[in-house]
């Protein structure tokens, strides 16, 4: 099988390449024709030059993005650049800090013979953030299905077989979120247990504020279902409040206007017109190997 690992990074060389080559000694990785594409997001640090001794992989390209246009959009414009350039069966999307464990992508390949071409989802069983950011995120996975009725218990560690990355480059949603997008496109998809790793260097960049951001951009995917579900919950709610309105009883009426302003504001991200010509922000291409 061609095996496309498609890889975003801003600045953080030393992680990315040290999952490159915890990839490269997997040992069952020369089985299979293992290539990596590495989309660079205009980092500002200059990545070390020197040469790598990559003997179990066929290729290692890095796409060097001219404009800054983040970690969503570096995924999509990498899924665009596999599907019009390269030759592969599946593309495996992953981050390279070392928070999606190179050891994992075993497991997706094993998955693979028995998928009969679904997507497989790095579902997550254990995190390594602390108690309240873990707290956080679950409530970010009730709110999310809640609202839209989906339940997302998956990133961009996945294993996309080639009709879905056709699906995935056709679909406007891909440029805003990608597992929202993913899961609006199909919804039969097959989970494996994967555990969130520790980052390699520095600080994970999961904050709260790029969490609640991610939120926001999984449910504006599904913003007609959030827009019904809405209404339905202010009608109920007020029926229930009439007859003790207050301040505080209005609170949860004001934040969900709050989060209906915002993903209507995210939703405006997804354009199909930026993302059919996404392949022109490609400053060049460099081959590593």
């Amino acid at each position: 099988m061609k095996i496309k690992i498609l890889i975003p990074v801003y600045n953080d060389w030393q992680s990315v390449f040290k999952v490159v080559d915890e990839i490269n000694d997997l040992p069952n990785i020369s089985e299979h024709e293992i290539s990596i594409l590495i989309v660079n997001d205009a980092s500002n640090h200059d990545r070390e030059d020197k040469v790598y001794n990559w003997h179990n992989l066929k290729s290692v390209k890095i796409l060097n993005m001219s404009v800054n246009q983040g970690h969503t959009r570096c995924i999509a414009t990498g899924l665009k650049y596999i599907y019009e350039k390269e030759d592969f069966d599946y593309v495996i999307p992953m981050d390279g800090d070392g928070e999606d464990r190179p050891e994992e992508i075993e497991d997706f390949v094993s998955q693979i013979k028995n998928s009969n071409e679904k997507p497989i989802v790095g579902e997550r069983v254990k995190r390594s953030e602390n108690l309240l950011f873990k707290f956080c995120y679950y409530i970010h996975k009730l709110i999310t299905l809640f609202f839209t009725g989906h339940s997302i218990k998956f990133g961009n560690f996945t294993c996309l077989p080639k009709a879905v990355v056709e699906k995935l480059v056709q679909e406007k949603s891909t440029w805003n979120s990608f597992s929202g997008s993913l899961k609006k496109i199909q919804k039969d998809l097959i989970p494996i247990p994967s555990i969130r790793g520790v980052r390699y260097f520095g600080p994970s960049k999961m904050s709260f504020s790029n969490l609640l951001k991610h939120s926001l951009s999984i449910i504006s995917v599904f913003r007609k279902t959030v827009l019904f579900r809405s209404a339905l919950f202010i009608v109920v709610y007020i029926l229930m409040i009439k007859s003790n309105a207050s301040i505080i009883t209005l609170i949860p009426l004001v934040l969900l206007l709050m989060m209906i302003y915002s993903i209507s504001s995210l939703a405006l991200r997804e354009n199909i017109d930026e993302y059919n010509n996404s392949l022109k922000n490609i400053e060049d291409v460099i081959n590593l190997k």
